[in-house]
């Protein structure tokens, strides 16, 4: 009898990550877009409604990919590398199709609402106080993932999609904390969308919370060696 692998194959791994990734950003991008129309140009609740839809699409993907991969985020999947459970090529793989998905899942918001497949942003986010945002997003992100990990993995999902339903709301780049989203939604001109300008900014400052992310947790989630 042929023994069962535990681990997805990897091209249904880099199917579950593709999807996954068009997903999300048809969730951020079509609610946004949505949010805008309906919200008669209060932007307050238009973000909330932004906010209140990804939050509650992250903790649907996630538990609906979990059992094959849902990272849909190239710096938690660098992270994963780092820690050893990834391979370098693995990596280049993931971090390839989440972009693509990305990109095809702002191509279905934008057919969605009969807009144009792709557009450049002129939604200014950029200085220092949007890196730093930007950062902390990120930070905390790696630090809730592996946090709740250690402590209870089943409840990832609603701890993915409660922090970031929270970063929204207190940093002032409004939390895209993932490379992938934010090259997707540099080709959005609605709600939700970057200028293509301010992206590498963004990157950076996520490529930093990330590393600062992934150094507290190894250190913080350590498990015990013994008692003083």
């Amino acid at each position: 009898m042929t023994a069962v692998s535990a681990t997805p194959s990897l091209p249904r791994r880099l199917a579950a990550e593709f999807l996954g990734s068009a997903l999300l950003l048809a969730i951020v991008v079509g609610s946004g877009i949505m949010a805008e129309r309906l919200a008669g140009g209060n932007v307050a609740l238009a973000l909330l409604a932004n906010t209140a839809a990804t939050g509650a699409g992250l903790v649907a993907l996630i538990f609906a990919f979990g059992s094959i991969s849902s990272s849909f985020n190239p710096v938690v999947t660098l992270v994963d590398v780092l820690s050893g459970s990834r391979t370098k090529r693995v990596f280049l793989l993931y971090a390839t199709v989440q972009c693509i998905g990305a990109l095809v899942g702002v191509l279905l918001a934008h057919v969605m609402f009969e807009l144009p497949a792709f557009a450049a942003s002129h939604h200014a986010r950029t200085g220092i106080a949007q890196w730093v945002a930007e950062a902390v997003a990120t930070f905390g992100l790696i630090l809730t993932i592996h946090g709740t990990s250690r402590r209870a993995a089943t409840y990832v999902p609603f701890a993915v999609g409660a922090y970031i339903t929270a970063a929204y709301w207190f940093t002032s780049s409004t939390s895209f904390a993932n490379p992938a989203v934010t090259i997707a939604r540099a080709c959005t001109d609605t709600f939700a969308g970057i200028a293509p300008a301010h992206v590498a900014g963004f990157v950076a400052a996520q490529l930093v919370g990330a590393l600062t992310g992934w150094a507290v947790s190894r250190w913080l989630f350590a498990e015990p060696k013994g008692h003083l």
